[in-house]
């Protein structure tokens, strides 16, 4: 969707409908890598099938293969019942590294494109909320913010930050801009719609919640270049946070 909004062509094929390798291959790679960078994190369920084969634009059987696979390495947990699904057990296994090396490396010169073009685009987002933000828009950031900072766990401070930068997004007043935003951070996310998390580090949390509160406070006051050169910095984090993983990976390389 990106690629149509600002070129006016078809879908990225690194990151569009998966076509290399084996289907079953490329989906259990991006779900392998995607759970080591923290999209899905531990005793999070992923997405249900249905979910599953519209982001990635792939059948059933090739989803239900890849989810086995999943499975059987020890990533995921199959519960059954109303609430069931699969259920991330851990973030990284033996076949986590293969996962990354075959899901990332040959895409990495477009990646670290598309981290400088979402810190272009956050700090155009932030700068655009702080000129036309309302009284809602502070009130949906402050509920969001103190929902962050009290946050139990991961998972929770994971929610929170999604709801504040859809209350920053929001106060653009712009669906369009709502839409290239998430379509940036699908691209980053390897076809998921979800901010990588890291392992859920303190040092992380404790970054984004000052973040939280700087940027709060510049589009509470009307400044919109404070906003965006907080917002461009602060959405290095992610980009950081893949980054760790790849160099984890290269590591463990065999010399």
């Amino acid at each position: 969707m990106l690629d149509r909004a600002l070129l006016g062509g078809a879908p990225s094929p690194e990151l569009g409908p998966v076509r290399v390798r084996s289907a079953v291959d490329e989906v259990s790679d991006r779900l392998l890598t995607a759970i080591a960078v923290g999209d899905f994190l531990p005793g999070e369920r992923l997405p249900v099938e249905r979910e599953l084969i519209q982001l990635l634009r792939v059948s059933r059987p090739t989803v239900r293969e890849a989810i086995a696979r999943l499975q059987a390495v020890g990533v995921v947990e199959i519960r059954r019942g109303r609430n069931g699904g699969a259920f991330v057990r851990d973030s990284w296994t033996e076949s986590s590294g293969a996962a990354v090396r075959h899901t990332l490396l040959p895409r990495w010169e477009e990646f670290e494109q598309l981290f400088d073009l979402r810190g272009l685009v956050e700090g155009m987002v932030a700068a655009t909320a702080a000129r036309r933000r309302r009284s809602e828009d502070l009130e949906s950031m402050r509920e969001a913010l103190a929902a962050y900072l009290s946050a139990p766990g991961p998972r929770e401070a994971q929610a929170a930050d999604s709801a504040f930068h859809q209350s920053v997004r929001t106060a653009t007043r712009n669906p369009q801009i709502t839409l290239l935003s998430r379509d940036l951070l699908v691209r980053i996310s390897l076809g998921f719609p979800v901010e990588p998390w890291g392992k859920g580090e303190r040092t992380h949390f404790h970054q984004g919640g000052e973040d939280h509160k700087a940027l709060y406070g510049a589009i509470a006051s009307g400044e919109p270049e404070r906003a965006e050169a907080i917002a461009r910095d602060h959405f290095t984090i992610s980009a950081d946070m893949i980054r760790d993983v790849l160099a984890r990976v290269r590591a463990i390389e065999p010399s």
